[in-house]
């Protein structure tokens, strides 16, 4: 069961007791991202997740690691463009010596210079990494270009440019800035009772105040067609194709779902068998999709033989016209929702799963949806709204692309023009 409460200092948690099983996962979501950072400061959040493994006022980070690793504690982190996210998990008898050290590490970060410098290398090193996986690049220059014109277009690492202007100073002004109190939520899931549980989140993080003043900074996302074409000397033509999509909080949300596991969401996909395995014209193909506050994505993904692309192309273009003059059968309605109502069943077994899914929906959306309410909205998805989002998505020709790999640009160009037109 969920329960919702607040902190001695305000600070919101979303906790749920699940007592047949003998781990805890536990998560600090704070609502700062790439969306929070203005242009000079692009790549501070994530250079800040960095920082916290990097030492506190009382642990070195050898200590750190030693403490998590002397109880097989899971400790990571990762930063989005909406918000980053600390978490854990032990068995639950270690549950407090987990708590010791996240606190430690969110809370009192040292920021020491010295640290600063020598992380600057390894983030370095990260944005070569992702420059030299077109795979990931693929999406990532596509989305950036995109949001050009807003925050949520900066890449999340930063440029070497940006990343090379921070020291400590900068680094603890912003964090001052925008981790608070008031952006801040905890969520735990795992063996535990929610009194004892309370008790022990405010030992450790009720008392704590931010320095600063909470003045959240963001800008609003317009979409902007882009058409990106980066020449790599690799063996594959790496392709993201990529429509307007819908705004976290659509009305619709639920059916884009389940329309995106329809089309290419796994391996009964129409993407999937028409194209991989009907023509065996590639080895990877699959869509998905990306929503935000106020804007969202509907992504098409595909690697393939340079020589391979203009069919590959083509038969994307007629599954989607396809879909759009034959509708959904009935059939593949309800067999797709089964498969993700049992599917989210599956994965809600996870006590991470659900730590992370309550944590995010809390922080972003201001409420945590029960399985049983999850459920009832994915089994109301009708045919209708099956053709209502295929409209939305894929009634304008403003359509958008990156393209990376070995490729004839002036052909590439004007096969996916004629096909997604």
């Amino acid at each position: 069961m969920l329960n919702i409460r607040k902190l001695d200092n305000g600070i919101r948690v979303v906790l749920e007791e699940i007592g047949y099983v003998r781990s805890i996962s536990f998560g600090i979501w704070v609502k700062n991202g790439t969306r929070n950072e203005r242009p000079e400061q692009n790549g501070i959040s994530h250079y800040i997740e960095h920082m916290m493994f990097k030492g506190t006022e009382h642990r070195t980070a050898r200590q750190i690691a030693e403490e998590m690793d002397a109880v097989g504690g899971q400790i990571n982190a990762y930063t989005t463009k909406e918000y980053t996210c600390y978490h854990t998990r032990v068995l639950d008898k270690h549950i407090k010596q987990a708590l010791d050290v996240m606190c430690d590490m969110v809370l009192h970060p040292a920021f020491l210079q010295e640290e600063v410098e020598k992380e600057r290398n390894v983030i370095m090193e990260e944005i070569d990494m992702y420059e030299d996986a077109p795979e990931e690049l693929v999406h990532d220059c596509l989305q950036d270009d995109i949001w050009r014109e807003s925050s949520l277009g900066m890449p999340i690492l930063g440029t070497k440019e940006t990343i090379a202007q921070f020291d400590a100073k900068t680094i603890r002004t912003y964090y001052e800035n925008n981790y608070h109190t008031e952006n801040m939520v905890i969520s735990v899931a795992g063996n535990f009772r929610s009194e004892d549980m309370m008790a022990l989140l405010n030992q450790y993080f009720g008392q704590w105040q931010a320095k600063g003043v909470y003045q959240p900074y963001q800008t609003k996302a317009e979409y902007h067609v882009s058409r990106i074409e980066r020449n790599k000397d690799v063996e594959q033509l790496h392709t993201c194709i990529a429509f307007r999509g819908l705004q976290r909080e659509h009305p619709l949300k639920y059916a884009l779902s389940v329309f995106n596991t329809i089309f290419g969401g796994g391996m009964s996909s129409h993407l999937f068998q028409k194209i991989r395995e009907e023509q065996g014209l590639t080895y990877a193909i699959y869509s998905y999709t990306t929503a935000f506050a106020d804007t969202g994505l509907f992504c098409i993904y595909a690697s393939m033989n340079p020589n391979q692309a203009e069919r590959v192309y083509q038969s994307i273009g007629r599954e989607i016209k396809y879909l759009q003059k034959q509708g959904v059968t009935e059939k593949a309605l309800h067999m797709t929702k089964e498969q993700m109502i049992s599917n989210f069943i599956i994965g809600s077994e996870s006590t991470l799963n659900r730590m992370t899914s309550a944590g995010a929906a809390l922080l972003l959306r201001d409420n945590v949806q029960t399985m049983e309410e999850v459920i009832e909205k994915i089994e109301a998805v009708t045919l209708e709204d099956m053709a209502s989002v295929m409209d939305l998505i894929f009634s304008n020709d403003d359509f958008s692309y990156a393209v990376v790999g070995n490729e004839n640009r002036a052909d590439i160009t004007k096969v996916i023009q004629e096909c997604f037109s």
